[in-house]
């Protein structure tokens, strides 16, 4: 049999499996509408949705399902385009400030020993009415805010803050802030620099349409507060984010040890605890149920409880704040309980798809976020495994367990800790190249830290959790909420021990776009097929996560958007170096992360003579790597000079002169206004010339990109 007619048979073999890859290719418009550098014309979109739906209706067989795949994707494309133009609203161009803002407040929660409110404006300084953005986030110092109590959704308020657009990104191919905002209509970003004032409700504050989310928010805030009452410190801060998704006023501590032992999936509302109130109500009820003969015999009681879990689902949503992260967990798990009211299993790749296709077709933008890659990466990754693990026979099954192991309360424990184990294996290893691409970091050990906190949060601290908002309407929800602090404390505790393990982290480069793409289409033809073609997939996964060594260097020179702050790479040990520890700490974080890095060195001292390949005098530095230099100068009395000896010059002035090397031929060069138009910049020397792309270069002339010309 030739390759060709083997793989067609296998193909045809697996029929049932098609329908899978429809999302999939959904998916992939969604990806290369956000990859294109210009927002494409409607018309090409049209054309191949309009040609791709002819060619599904009059063809068969095959060229049907291709056809239908070109549709998915055609599409996908389509569906990220319009949501881009429905959320369209005013980005601010430029600081403004200190300006007195009026509006509405959206939410509140605590932040950096502050709060971070989100507004909904009125009135901004003298900015007219189509200028308004539709929402700003303003930090405020704690004692700005006289009584927060007084924090309510839907008062109107005003406070005289900085503003300022929403940041772009600060490197090429960094984490683009401003692109998350403009799909949040979040046109501002700043602080404030008066006291907030803010009033009661009015009649057009209940009549605004937004009432129904005002009253949601208030109600968080009462359920954190209360639940922080109960049970002050840490483990209140914990419990309050389980129950409210409100996270602000967890200690940085916290965060940084749950993250380090790769427990930061705990903390974020997700399928997991959207999953453990449902199936925890879902079991309790249908146990109850069975302890009642005449209902359990002659009603559908698994029915029953699969309702009921559902709207507990439903009431968690909301009470979390319906977030898109929270949606998409509610999505899942509504799914596999209406596969349970009708009959079906709730374990199928198919509702997995489904699910992701309803989160995409709502918000094709969460296909970019970490927390939609890695939580369906994990689902499918472990209905997948299951699948090929599952048995064929419950009865030869049961046969082979009674011979292994009696009957009893030892085997089910096992069994259970078995489970978790192996699902914990299955998560890390489908979530380990998501977490290298967006964050630059694996957790070695948290597989251990997932073995105690996993049972924990599903057998103890969920189950109290969901006692106590029940409890919570008659004042006893102390009841649930001091025993799940005592299991809260074991997480902590684990986090805490696992985090400062010799090793517990490794940082490692960004990877590149392709090995990200290599390995989910490698996952999915891996997880999606059934038959030994399956295995052709590994390769692709594995080149996926080889691709942080095999992508091309990083840059020799990193420069942000105020040329405050540059960062320079040693020849030898390929560390990067500061300019200054001060300015700008969140882009040195990201730099360095992104060279997988924890610290930095800085430049040494003017006239301390050169280090790391860096010597700096009064007007500026001078750095070499292989041969090839770049000056960068703090005053352009030295410009002459360096035009005549550096491949590339970079000035925090404006050059206003051309920059020319001894033999006449122009300099390549950096300064303030390239700064100010195109934001950071990054550049690699080398023996053609230096090469240099800004932040506007990599993002392109999107809806979201602010142009400076």
């Amino acid at each position: 049999m030739s390759l060709v007619a083997w793989l067609l048979l296998t193909l045809g073999e697996e029929r049932a499996r098609w329908p899978l890859w429809y999302p999939v290719a959904f998916g992939l418009g969604i990806a290369v509408y956000f990859q294109l550098p210009e927002e494409p014309a409607v018309w090409p979109v049209g054309l191949v949705l309009l040609l791709a739906a002819v060619l599904a209706i009059r063809a068969r067989g095959g060229a049907f399902v291709l056809a239908l795949l070109v549709l998915a994707a055609a599409a996908g494309f389509a569906t990220a385009q319009l949501r881009t133009w429905a959320v369209a609203a005013p980005v601010l161009e430029r600081e403004i400030g200190p300006v007195m803002v009026r509006g509405q407040l959206v939410s509140a929660e605590p932040h950096d020993g502050g709060w971070r409110a989100l507004i909904e404006p009125r009135e901004i300084g003298r900015l007219g009415e189509g200028e308004l953005p539709a929402q700003v986030r303003i930090n405020l110092a704690d004692s700005l805010v006289e009584a927060p109590d007084s924090l309510w959704p839907g008062g109107p308020l005003r406070v005289l803050a900085v503003l300022r657009p929403p940041p772009a990104p600060s490197a090429p191919g960094a984490f683009d802030f401003a692109r998350m905002a403009y799909f949040e209509r979040l046109g501002g970003v700043g602080y404030a620099v008066g006291r907030l004032e803010q009033g009661a409700p009015g009649r057009h504050e209940l009549n605004d349409g937004h009432v129904w989310r005002n009253l949601l928010s208030q109600l968080r805030r009462i359920v954190s507060a209360r639940v922080q009452a109960a049970v002050p410190g840490e483990e209140g801060a914990v419990a309050a984010a389980l129950l409210t998704g409100e996270r602000g006023a967890i200690p940085e501590q916290v965060i940084s040890d749950m993250r380090d032992s790769g427990l930061a999936h705990l903390l974020a509302i997700s399928g997991l605890h959207v999953g453990l109130v449902a199936m925890t109500l879902f079991f309790v009820l249908r146990a109850l149920l069975s302890l009642l003969p005449r209902i359990a015999l002659y009603h559908p009681i698994k029915k029953w409880a699969a309702a009921a879990a559902l709207a507990a689902a439903f009431v968690y949503l909301f009470l979390a704040g319906a977030t898109v992260p929270t949606q998409r967990a509610f999505l899942m798990i509504g799914v596999a309980l209406i596969a349970v009211l009708l009959d079906r299993s709730p374990f199928s790749l198919r509702l997995v798809a489904l699910a992701a296709a309803a989160v995409l077709l709502i918000a094709p933008e969460s296909l970019l976020g970490a927390s939609f890659q890695m939580s369906f990466a994990a689902v499918v990754v472990m209905i997948a495994a299951f699948e090929v693990l599952q048995v064929r026979r419950e009865r030869e099954t049961r046969d082979a367990e009674s011979w292994l192991l009696p009957r009893g309360p030892l085997r089910r424990i096992l069994l259970y800790l078995g489970l978790v184990t192996f699902s914990s294996v299955l998560a890390i290893v489908a979530t380990g190249g998501f977490a290298i691409f967006n964050f630059n970091r694996l957790a070695c050990y948290g597989l251990l830290a997932n073995l105690v906190a996993v049972p924990a949060t599903a057998l103890w601290v969920m189950p109290l959790g969901l006692l106590s908002l029940l409890l919570m309407p008659f004042g006893l929800e102390s009841l649930g909420l001091v025993p799940m602090s005592w299991g809260i404390s074991v997480i902590l505790e684990t986090a805490a021990w696992v985090a400062e393990l010799p090793g517990a982290v490794l940082l490692l480069p960004a990877m590149p776009a392709w090995g990200l793409a290599a390995l989910v289409a490698g996952g999915l033809w891996l997880c999606i097929w059934q038959r030994s073609w399956r295995l052709a997939g590994l390769p692709l996964v594995l080149l996926g996560f080889l691709s942080v060594g095999l992508a091309p260097s990083q840059p020799d020179l990193l420069i942000n958007e105020d040329g405050r702050l540059v960062a320079v790479r040693d020849p030898e040990s390929g560390q990067l170096l500061l300019s200054q520890s001060r300015a700008d700490r969140y882009s040195a974080e990201l730099w360095l992360r992104r060279n997988g890095q924890a610290e930095a060195e800085l430049f040494p001292e003017a006239g301390s003579g050169a280090r790391n390949g860096i010597a700096c005098d009064a007007l500026g530095c001078l750095y070499e790597n292989d041969g090839f230099n770049a000056a960068i100068l703090r005053d352009n009395r030295g410009l002459v000079d360096d035009c005549a000896r550096a491949d590339l010059v970079i000035s925090l002035s404006p050059i206003r002169v051309p920059c020319l090397g001894p033999d006449g031929s122009r300099r390549s060069t950096i300064d303030r206004f390239d700064l100010w138009r195109e934001g950071a910049h990054a550049a690699w020397l080398a023996r053609d010339g230096p090469r240099v792309v800004s932040v506007q270069d990599w993002r392109g002339r999107r809806p979201w990109v602010q142009f400076r010309d």
